[in-house]
């Protein structure tokens, strides 16, 4: 028994004819962080605008609808990006959702939606995936900026401060009600009953 323990002992010493542990350790240490650097790196630029707006299927489409709303432009100069409301931002669910984005690359590869028409065409279908991404995760990238506790809903116009009071009672989400906020609703979206 004690062989072995010497024998596994021995192989942690030297491990490596040719290296010693302490060298493959330090090696080994340094390009992980290598690694790490470069793939971290790798994600945040993939959640840059320009990275968003590179291909003419955004830059066309959705980015000049949210070049029109409050989220782009407003009185206090704050700015969502795409990713703002798009990815999130712990690394875990933020890994879970660059890995369903795979999906829009194919779809980018494919032809899928490279055109006006053919966006339009599809526009219903990836507008109600990302409401059901929002609804699922209780609208989490929303409220990275808005909490219904940050909110003095007595400053707010009367629908708005009612609206909010009551989704908070019914313990509704952002997307529930705010669907087509930084981009326009699909024309051929089915109506939704008013809560009012």
């Amino acid at each position: 028994m004690s062989d072995n323990k010497g024998g596994f002992l021995a192989v942690l010493r030297r491990p490596s004819a040719k290296y010693s542990l302490l060298t493959l350790l330090v090696v080994g240490f340094f390009s992980g962080v290598f690694f790490w650097g470069g793939f971290n790196t790798a994600m945040e630029a993939t959640n840059k605008l320009e990275f968003c707006i590179g291909c003419h299927e955004m830059r066309d489409n959705v980015y000049q609808e949210y070049k029109q709303t409050i989220h782009y432009s407003n009185r206090t100069g704050v700015r969502a990006e795409c990713a703002d409301c798009h990815v999130p931002k712990d690394w875990t669910h933020k890994m879970i959702r660059k890995v369903q984005a795979s999906k829009e690359v194919w779809g980018k590869l494919m032809g899928t939606i490279d055109t006006k028409e053919k966006f339009e065409e599809h526009r219903l279908r990836l507008a109600q995936n990302e409401w059901a991404r929002m609804k699922a995760s209780d609208s989490r990238e929303c409220r990275n900026c808005h909490s219904f506790s940050g909110m003095d809903v007595e400053k707010q116009k009367a629908r708005a401060s009612k609206m909010h009071k009551i989704a908070q009672d019914d313990k509704k989400t952002c997307i529930d009600c705010h669907k087509g906020i930084a981009h326009k609703k699909p024309k051929n979206m089915p109506e939704e009953p008013d809560d009012d």
